[in-house]
């Protein structure tokens, strides 16, 4: 998996969340009624320093990462995180990897 966070949504995650360099964003899957990804679960954010970082990503002095326990949520994508100017929120995209030997067109 492979995880980018535009400097326009990391911003963003600074303004909305007042947070300073250096803090951190965890991202998880938590159980929500709509779907992201897998139904029943959505993408969740929390504020806090990692444990066991499986995947971390440094834009803007923050760093967003995800724990090795919640890497089953991403398996076989990858995730963009972006800014939308017309929502004034973060979109996350998901991106399907190529299956091993598969040619892209």
């Amino acid at each position: 998996m492979n995880m980018e966070i535009s400097q326009a949504a990391a911003a963003w995650f600074k303004r909305e969340l007042d947070l300073k360099n250096g803090d951190y964003i965890r991202l998880f899957p938590r159980y929500s009624s709509g779907g992201g990804l897998h139904p029943g679960f959505s993408l969740g954010i929390a504020t806090e320093a990692p444990g066991h970082p499986a995947i971390q990503v440094k834009q803007d002095d923050i760093v967003f990462y995800m724990e090795e326990q919640d890497l089953w949520y991403m398996e076989g994508y990858d995730l963009s995180i972006v800014y939308s100017e017309s929502e004034d929120d973060i979109e996350y995209k998901y991106e399907p990897k190529p299956v091993s030997g598969e040619v892209q067109v």
